[in-house]
């Protein structure tokens, strides 16, 4: 008997070369293509941010896929599913899309680099949506991992608002710090936006103050698994991750992440005790 395929989800905030090659971008590029030549099976999925040239990289709607509304902050938002191909790679991704939250033609700043006053429901948005595709597509997802924090709302509501859901009863959420902070604050009502979505104020608490470590904090709360991304990570954050004794990944290089990230996935699969190494 062949051994089940593990399938993992990969929840990216930019994937190269949709938009400007980043650190993040570059990973959430070639890691799932470096997974799936392993044998495993993966879905992609990332924000179709306005800037993103459709007719140049053949993006193209998804109708079965599309056509569901979400309700964010009160408001009903249109969900429209796209993809493409990234035919060396012979791999699919799919892109989040809505009017409202991503025809703007930046990513989550504007052109005088203040951050968008609505990234907190973009990111609803965007994972929430990622979410129902998930479902749509009837593909249970072993492992999601999430990179880049506009997908730290994942971890709570798979864990929370989805846990009993057959889909995602067994599956185990991976949470990637980078550095990739943000100034400032996120609109101080996320905390009644995610209590909208189905957690708790208390599953949230550090919503209260929504800054960049405040939306890590949550996604670690409830991620199985975090992985260092970045060699410079906020120590705050670092702190946090060793103090609530969640198996941790350090930091690899460009020639080294690859296979340890697959390794990684089956230790969180197996519950093994992972060490918590010093990134003091």
């Amino acid at each position: 008997m062949s051994k089940k395929k593990t399938k993992v989800l990969f929840v990216s905030q930019e994937i190269f070369p949709y938009v400007e090659e980043t650190h993040i971008s570059k990973i959430a590029r070639h890691l799932p293509q470096s997974v799936q030549e392993k044998g495993r099976e993966i879905r992609v999925f990332t924000p179709r941010y306005g800037h993103i040239n459709e007719r140049r990289h053949s993006l193209h709607e998804v109708i079965r896929l599309s056509g569901m509304n979400l309700i964010i902050n009160d408001s009903d938002h249109p969900l429209i599913i796209k993809v493409a191909s990234i035919q060396s790679a012979r791999m699919q991704v799919y892109f989040i899309d809505n009017d409202d939250f991503f025809s703007r033609k930046h990513a989550l700043k504007d052109e005088k680099g203040r951050n968008f006053d609505d990234n907190d429901e973009r990111a609803i948005f965007f994972v929430r949506g990622v979410i129902e595709t998930i479902k749509k597509l009837g593909w249970q997802p072993d492992i999601i991992h999430c990179q880049g924090w506009f997908t730290g709302f994942m971890p709570v509501l798979i864990k929370k608002v989805f846990s009993d859901n057959p889909m995602f009863v067994d599956t185990k959420v991976v949470f990637s710090l980078y550095e990739d902070e943000f100034k400032g604050a996120l609109d101080k009502g996320l905390t009644a936006k995610l209590v909208a979505e189905g957690v708790t104020a208390k599953d949230v608490k550090h919503a209260a103050d929504p800054t960049h470590a405040s939306v890590c904090k949550i996604a670690m709360d409830y991620s199985d698994g975090i992985i260092i991304g970045s060699e410079k990570i906020n120590p705050d954050l670092i702190k946090y991750a060793k103090k609530i004794g969640k198996p941790i990944l350090s930091y690899k290089n460009e020639t080294e992440y690859m296979q340890a990230y697959n390794q990684f996935y089956d230790e969180v699969l197996e519950k093994k005790n992972v060490e918590v190494e010093d990134f003091a």
